[in-house]
């Protein structure tokens, strides 16, 4: 107690609480105006546009109150390693409830981002939820994901999804320009999973549900970075095939992990694979404690917290504040762009 007393004495300056805006939501930062190099071909999109325009780079991610830092950092850490920033179209799935609060966050910290947000009833899923290990996997943001085919205009043809809990270290034009072949989606991906640990024994001794496994490589992919061929998923009516499993998972419990069991069960095995630089997952520890991990070996692209802890609720929100960060947190804070107020001022 004495310690923290003298060094609250000492440095009163460095002692600071978060800044929150008139809605209780955080505020931020205004992040820097990233611009063009001089070999992008300059392009403007509307949500109006019918047609494709390859040049466009399209990224899909939900937006909410808990999640809100996550997402910001996550922006700008695209942004900021893009070649071509300015070609870089966002596109923000939230509910009605607080979309207007976020907007004005999103515009006053990115006032040169073209982004869109587009309102996602939780009815729309709500009823095919069922409890998971977790309960931050249960809420119905994070289904949004099955939807954007519906969601995001016709004119969209390509999008790559990202969560908010990672950062972007390398150029995303890279990622974009994967071929995804005749796959739907491309993610890296991880063969030889055991998907013992992702099914009931209820699923398993079923004829008929494990059928839908039989001749398909056990191949776990993250859902959490995508590259998604949204022509090819309207085509193939994909969110009613991911629906149909929700509601067999409502009925007979044949899995405990959120969202991820009915993208392993209509698309595993038949994903186009990505480095898996691309996704350095795993980094906020398991579903249970969210203990600290190391890097796996190899390149990083990207930097995913999956996982239990979250980077921003780890970092103090004061200086002086008992939590620890995970060293891998250091990799985060450069791209949180929190604003800070000083409690004590030195005038």
């Amino acid at each position: 107690m004495c310690l923290r007393l003298c060094l609250f004495l000492l440095f009163p300056i460095a002692i600071s609480s978060v800044t929150t805006t008139d809605t209780d939501l955080p505020a931020f930062r205004e992040a820097p105006a990233f611009r063009n190099g001089r070999e992008c071909f300059k392009t403007v999109w509307s949500p109006d546009d019918r047609t494709h325009n390859p040049s466009i780079i399209h990224i899909a991610m939900t937006l909410d109150a808990i999640y809100l830092r996550g997402s910001v950092a996550g922006v700008f850490s695209v942004l900021q390693h893009a070649s071509c920033p300015e070609n870089v179209v966002f596109h923000f799935i939230a509910t009605q409830r607080r979309s207007a609060d976020l907007r004005r966050i999103i515009s006053s910290t990115f006032p040169y981002l073209t982004f869109q947000i587009y309102h996602f009833d939780p009815n729309l899923v709500r009823s095919k939820i069922s409890s998971s290990i977790r309960r931050a996997l249960d809420q119905p943001l994070n289904y949004a994901r099955i939807y954007l085919a519906d969601l995001l205009s016709a004119s969209v043809r390509r999008v790559i999804y990202f969560d908010s809990d990672l950062v972007v270290v390398d150029d995303v034009a890279k990622l974009w320009g994967i071929e995804l072949g005749r796959h739907v989606v491309g993610a890296p991906e991880y063969c030889h999973a055991n998907f013992t640990h992702y099914f009931t024994s209820r699923f398993w001794s079923s004829q008929g549900y494990k059928s839908a496994l039989k001749g398909r490589k056990p191949c776990y992919f993250n859902t959490g970075v995508m590259v998604i061929d949204l022509g090819r998923w309207r085509e193939g009516r994909f969110t009613v095939k991911l629906e149909t499993w929700m509601r067999i998972q409502k009925r007979h419990r044949i899995y405990e992990l959120g969202s991820l069991p009915p993208f392993l069960l209509v698309f595993a095995g038949d994903v186009e694979p990505v480095e898996h630089r691309w996704n350095q997952h795993g980094l906020g520890g398991d579903n249970l404690e969210g203990l600290c991990r190391n890097l796996h070996p190899g390149p990083v692209s990207l930097l995913h917290w999956s996982g239990k802890g979250k980077p921003w609720l780890r970092a103090p929100a004061m200086v002086l504040d008992s939590r620890r960060p995970c060293p891998l947190d250091s990799l985060w804070a450069p791209y949180d762009l929190l604003r800070y107020s000083p409690l004590i001022s030195d005038s």
